[in-house]
C-alpha cells in the first residue's frame, strides 16, 4: 500500500513566472509568485490582532457523556430515530400482550422480550433482521418515546445497554457485523455507484450504533453503579481485550475495517462510526489518561525507580494561559536573518541595538509576549515560500517516502535573559547528560580524561547538583534490559512477557501495523480542513451524504454544517486514538512505541500535522459547526422545529468548540511524542518551517495548548539562528517559564553537542535495527531455534513415540527400498561435509 503523505525531495519552493510586481513601482523581484500580494493581505487579515479570551477548557479522556453520544449521529440520520421507534413498537405490540410500555415492565419481562429479539435476529430475511436490529437500537437509544426529558433518555439508555449486554446482545451483533463486513454484494453495489450515500450503509450503521452505545454507556463509571453493573463492566472489558473462541480482539476487527475502507474495496463503510467505536474500545480496554498515570506509578515501583515528582496533567491544569503576540508572523520567522544594510536602516546605531536588547531582557509580568515588530517584505515572502513548500510535501501523497535536505546553518547566539523564579516543573537530567558534562569538564579543567574526584570544586558541585536531579525513565530500563538480552541470551534465559491487554493488542497489530497507520493518516488527511479536494482522495462522507441532494438554501446550509461537523469528529477520534496507542505502547515497551512512531514518521505524519495547523487555528477552535436542536438526545424529546437561517447559525453559546480544541491539543502532543529526543525529526520541523505555523497557534489562550506549542518551539530554537531568538525574546521567556528545564540543555544558545550535521538515515536506520531485533527476538520464535536444547541420548531419541499415518506399515518396506537401500551413500563425502 502506498504511503498517504510521502514527501518528495524538499527542494526550493517553486517560483512564479517573473511577471509579478511586488512593490507596485515596476521594479518587482524577478521570479516573484503571482499570488504574493494576495498572500500578504490574506495573512494580515486572518492573522491580525484578535482579542481572544482565556478559554476555560478542561482536558480529559473525552467530552461529556451526552456530547459523545450525540456525535455518533449525523444530522442526516435524524429521520431514522422515528424509524427505529416504529420498528420497536410494532414488534413490542406483537410480543407483549399487556398494554404496558417498556418502562412499566418488570426486569424479568424485559429480559424475556430481549431474548425474543435476539432469537428473531437469526431469521434468513435481511429485511426482517434489519427491523429487529432497529428495535434493539431503539432500546439502546433510551426508549425516548416514553421519556419526558433528556436526562431520562440518557438514564434509560444506560440501563438498557447493561440489560442488553447481560442478555448476550453484543455477541449476537458481532456475528452480524462479521456477516456485513464479508458481504461482497454490498461492496460491489457501492463500487458501481458514481456517488455513495447514507443509504448504502444502513445495516452497518445500525449495528455499529448499537455496539458504540453499549461500549460508551458501560465504559462510563459512576459511584451509584450496582455490583452487578461493575461486574458486567469488567467482564465486558475482558471480553473486548482478549481473544475469545479463537477470534481476534475486537479492536483488530475494526482496524481491518479501516484498512479495507482505505483500500477502496468497501467505500460504503460508515468510517466515522468505525473510528469512534475503535477509539472508545481502545480507551475502554487499555485505559484512559488517569489509568495510564496509575500504571506508570505502579511500573516505576516494580522496577525500583523513585516516584514521579508530579502529575503532568495536574500541573498543566494549574497553569495560566499567556497573552499572545499581536502579530505572530514576526521578525526572524524566515530561516535567514535580514541583510546587515536592512538591519542598520531599521535599527540605527549599535548603541541603539544594545539598548533595545537590554529592554527585551526585562521581564514583563503583565504580558508574557511582548508586542513584536511586523514582518518585513522579505520575511513575508519567506513565509509564503514555506507554506508552498509544505503544500508540496503533502501533494506528493502516493510517492515513496524521501528525506528533505538538511537546513542551512545559521549563526547562533549566546545572549542571556533574566527571568522570574517559581517554575512549575521539577528539573530533570539524563544519565547521558551527566556523562557529557563530566567529559567536557575533564577536558576543560585538566585537558584529558580522569576520574571525577580529580576535578575542581566547581565541577564537583555541578556534578552533585546534576545527580540530585537525575531522572531514570522506564524506557531507559527497558532499553538496558533489551541490550542485555541481546548480548547474553543463554545466561539470562527467555523473557517472561505478561499477557496484558496492551501486549495482546500489539501482537495482533504487529504484522499489519504499517497498513493501519497509513490508513489512519489517509483519513486524517482527507478530514483536515486545510486539505484540497482531489479526485483520487478517499471519500469519507459516505455516512453523511443523503440519498437526494439538497434543493434549497437552508438544506444546503444544514448539509454544509453536517459535513464540517463530520470531519471534525473524524479528526478528534483519530488524534485521540493515535495518542492513546503511543502512550500505552511506550509504557508497555519503548520499542513498541518506537515501531509505531517510526511508521507514522515514514507515512509523513509530521508534515501532515503541520499542514493541519497551517490555518487560522483560532477560527477552527471557535467554529460552531453544530445545530443544538438536532443533537441527540434533544432531537428525540421535542418535535423538530422548522429550520431557519437564524437557528442554523445560532449553534451553542460556548466560546469554543470542545472537540476542535481537544483535537488540536492531541495533535500537538502527538507531534511532541514523535520528535522528542529525535534530532533528525526535530530538523524536519526546521526544514518544514514550522516555527511561524506554531507561533500562530499561540493566539489561542489556553494553557495546555500553549505548553505543547512552546515545547515544539524549544527543541528547534538552537537551529533557528540568533536573529530569530533576538526578535522573539518574549516567546523565549514563555518557554523558560512554562516548559520543563533539562539542566545543562543549551536550547536557548545553540551550543549543544546535538547541533551537528543532519543525518536522518543513519539515526532512523539504527533505531529501526533495534526495533527489528526486539520484534524478532520476542515475536518471531521459530520451532527449531538455534538455542533450543538437543537430546543427545541414543536410547531417548529411539524411544520417542512418533505419530505415523495409519497406512504406513503397509508401505514401510517399499519406503525402505526407495529412500534407504536404493540410494548410494558416499561416506567419505559425508564425513568431509561434517
Amino acid at each position: 500500500m502506498d504511503d498517504p503523505a510521502a514527501p518528495g525531495p524538499a527542494g526550493p519552493p517553486a517560483n512564479g513566472n517573473g511577471n509579478g510586481n511586488g512593490n507596485g513601482n515596476g521594479k518587482g523581484k524577478p521570479g516573484a509568485p503571482k499570488g504574493r500580494e494576495a498572500f500578504r493581505s490574506q495573512r494580515r487579515e486572518s492573522e491580525g490582532s484578535v482579542d481572544c479570551p482565556t478559554l476555560e477548557f478542561e482536558y480529559g479522556d473525552a467530552d461529556g457523556h451526552a456530547a459523545e453520544l450525540s456525535e455518533l449521529y449525523s444530522y442526516t440520520e435524524n429521520l431514522e430515530f422515528t424509524t427505529n421507534r416504529r420498528c420497536f413498537e410494532e414488534d413490542f405490540r406483537t410480543q407483549v400482550q399487556d398494554t404496558k410500555e417498556w418502562l412499566e415492565l418488570e426486569e424479568d419481562a424485559q429480559k424475556t422480550y430481549v431474548m425474543g429479539l435476539l432469537d428473531r435476529l437469526e431469521v434468513v430475511s435481511r429485511e426482517q433482521r434489519l427491523k429487529v436490529a432497529r428495535a434493539v437500537l431503539y432500546l439502546a437509544q433510551g426508549t425516548f418515546g416514553e421519556c419526558d426529558s433528556e436526562v431520562d433518555v440518557l438514564h434509560w439508555s444506560r440501563y438498557n445497554c447493561f440489560l442488553l449486554y447481560q442478555m448476550g446482545t453484543f455477541s449476537a451483533f458481532l456475528e452480524l457485523l462479521h456477516m456485513e463486513i464479508d458481504n461482497s454484494q454490498a461492496s460491489s453495489s457501492a463500487l458501481r455507484k458514481p456517488a455513495v450515500s447514507i443509504a448504502d450503509s444502513t445495516e452497518l450503521r445500525v449495528l455499529l450504533s448499537v455496539m458504540y452505545l453499549m461500549v460508551e454507556n458501560i465504559r462510563l463509571e459512576r459511584e451509584i453503579d450496582s455490583c452487578g453493573w461493575r461486574t458486567a463492566r469488567e467482564t465486558f472489558r475482558t471480553e473486548l481485550s482478549f481473544s475469545t473462541h479463537n477470534e481476534e480482539p475486537f479492536a483488530l476487527l475494526l482496524f481491518s475495517m479501516v484498512t479495507k475502507f482505505c483500500s477502496g474495496l468497501a467505500p460504503h463503510f460508515p468510517i466515522k462510526k468505525v473510528l469512534l467505536l475503535l477509539w472508545k474500545v481502545v480507551m475502554f480496554t487499555l485505559g484512559g489518561f488517569e489509568h495510564l498515570q496509575a500504571l506508570k506509578i505502579q511500573k516505576r515501583a516494580e522496577l525500583g525507580l523513585p516516584p514521579l515528582a508530579e502529575d503532568s496533567i495536574q500541573v498543566v491544569k494549574s497553569m495560566r494561559a499567556a497573552s499572545p503576540p499581536s502579530y505572530t508572523l514576526d521578525l526572524g520567522e524566515s530561516q535567514l536573518a535580514p541583510p546587515p544594510s536592512k538591519l542598520r536602516g531599521r535599527r540605527g546605531s549599535r548603541r541603539q541595538l544594545l539598548t533595545k536588547q537590554d529592554s527585551l531582557d526585562i521581564y514583563n509580568e503583565r504580558d508574557l509576549f511582548k508586542t513584536e515588530e511586523p514582518a518585513t517584505e522579505e520575511e513575508e515572502e519567506s513565509a509564503a515560500d514555506g507554506e508552498r513548500a509544505l503544500d508540496g510535501e503533502l501533494d506528493l501523497l502516493e510517492q515513496d517516502p524521501l528525506v528533505p535536505p538538511p537546513p542551512s546553518q545559521t549563526p547562533l547566539s549566546t545572549d542571556r535573559v533574566a527571568f522570574p523564579k517559581g517554575l512549575p516543573w521539577a528539573p530533570k537530567v539524563r544519565q547521558k547528560d551527566i556523562e557529557h558534562f563530566l567529559e567536557m569538564s575533564r577536558n576543560k579543567f585538566i585537558g584529558f580524561t580522569l576520574g571525577c574526584c580529580e576535578l575542581g570544586s566547581q565541577p564537583l558541585l555541578m556534578f552533585s547538583y546534576l545527580c540530585q536531579h537525575k531522572y531514570i525513565s522506564i524506557a531507559d530500563i527497558q532499553i538496558k534490559n533489551e541490550e542485555d538480552l541481546e548480548k547474553c541470551p543463554m545466561s539470562l534465559g527467555e523473557e517472561v512477557v505478561p499477557e496484558t491487554p496492551c501486549e495482546i493488542l500489539y501482537q495482533g497489530m504487529l504484522y499489519s501495523l504499517p497498513q493501519y497507520m497509513i490508513a489512519l493518516l489517509k483519513i486524517l488527511l482527507a478530514a483536515a480542513p486545510t486539505s484540497k479536494a482531489k479526485t483520487d482522495s478517499i471519500n469519507i462522507l459516505a455516512d453523511v451524504l443523503p440519498e437526494e441532494m439538497p434543493i434549497t438554501v437552508l438544506q444546503s446550509m444544514k448539509l454544509g454544517i453536517d459535513v464540517n461537523r463530520h470531519k471534525e469528529i473524524i479528526v478528534k477520534s483519530i488524534s485521540a486514538l493515535l495518542l492513546l496507542l503511543l502512550k500505552h505502547f511506550k509504557l508497555n515497551h519503548i520499542y513498541q512505541f518506537e515501531y509505531v512512531s517510526q511508521h507514522l514518521v515514514f507515512a509523513n505524519c509530521i508534515p501532515l500535522i503541520l499542514k493541519f495547523f497551517n490555518q487560522n487555528i483560532l477560527s477552527y477552535i471557535t467554529a460552531k459547526n453544530s445545530i443544538s436542536v438536532l443533537d441527540y438526545p434533544c432531537c428525540t424529546i421535542q418535535d423538530l422545529p422548522e429550520l431557519t437561517t437564524e437557528s442554523l447559525e445560532a449553534g451553542d453559546n460556548s466560546q469554543f468548540c470542545w472537540r476542535n480544541l481537544f483535537s488540536c491539543i492531541n495533535l500537538l502532543r502527538l507531534l511532541n511524542k514523535l520528535t522528542k529526543w529525535k534530532h533528525s525529526r526535530t530538523m524536519m520541523l526546521v526544514v518544514f518551517k514550522s516555527a511561524p505555523i506554531l507561533k500562530r497557534a499561540l493566539k489561542v489562550k489556553q494553557a495546555m495548548l500553549q505548553l505543547y506549542v512552546l515545547k515544539l518551539l524549544k527543541i528547534q530554537t538552537k537551529y533557528l539562528g540568533r536573529q530569530w531568538r533576538k526578535s522573539n525574546m518574549k516567546t523565549m521567556s514563555a518557554i523558560y517559564q512554562k516548559v520543563r528545564h533539562r539542566m545543562n540543555d543549551d536550547w536557548a544558545y545553540g551550543n549543544d553537542i546535538d547541533a551537528r550535521p543532519w543525518d536522518f538515515q543513519a539515526e532512523e536506520c539504527t533505531l529501526r535495527a533495534n526495533i527489528e531485533a526486539f520484534n524478532s527476538r520476542r515475536y518471531d520464535k521459530p520451532q527449531d531455534s538455534e538455542f533450543s536444547p538437543v537430546d543427545n541420548c541414543l536410547q531417548s531419541v529411539l524411544g520417542q513415540r512418533l505419530d505415523l499415518p495409519e497406512d504406513f506399515h503397509y508401505s514401510y518396506e517399499l519406503w525402505l527400498e526407495r529412500e534407504v537401500f536404493s540410494q548410494p551413500i558416499c561416506w567419505e563425502e559425508l564425513l568431509q561435509n561434517h
